[in-house]
């Protein structure tokens, strides 16, 4: 019996792919190159960007007591709006890992001084406090801080190089 003509093609095909190199199993994916990030207060919402591309949304975020307004001075409960950078990370941090806003700026600082006052700093994203099993505190409970879940800020912890510039608007 002859075999039928789809047949001898599927199997040249698949003779073919087994000659073809195989992809190398032993090397692990590279990381994507993370170089912008943008938060959304309003929308509560971190955008992930490689390449001018989001590769990673997380919405649900949580921001500190008073949402509205850029953060102006030590105490204010306000979440800074503006461009800054990832400074540092913290992986002792009392909130899970936490990796530092380069809040305040010149501008920040130079603006507080005018007033007499102090800016604040100390401002990052961070996970739900150390001991809490899963899951998220309720509203915003933050000094001004933008809080993930433990697992996102895990995902965020390990994709975000010291340097990468993010964006905060309301």
């Amino acid at each position: 019996m002859k075999p039928a003509p789809f047949l001898s093609a599927a199997f040249a095909i698949l003779s073919l792919a087994a000659c073809a190199p195989q992809a190398d199993i032993s090397q692990p994916a590279r990381p994507v190159a993370v170089d912008y990030l943008l938060v959304d207060k309003s929308d509560r919402t971190l955008w992930v960007y490689a390449g001018g591309e989001v590769v990673r949304t997380y919405p649900g975020l949580q921001f500190g007591d008073a949402m509205y307004g850029h953060k102006q001075f030590e105490g204010d409960e306000r979440t800074p709006e503006g461009r800054y950078t990832i400074d540092t990370r913290n992986p002792n941090s009392s909130f899970h890992l936490s990796l530092r806003v380069s809040y305040p700026n010149a501008a920040d600082r130079a603006f507080a001084e005018m007033q007499g006052m102090d800016p604040g700093g100390d401002i990052f994203l961070h996970g739900q406090p150390n001991g809490m099993a899963a899951g998220r505190m309720q509203g915003d409970w933050t000094d001004g801080c933008i809080a993930f879940t433990n697992a996102e800020i895990e995902e965020l912890y390990a994709l975000v190089a010291d340097g990468t510039v993010i964006d905060i608007r309301q």
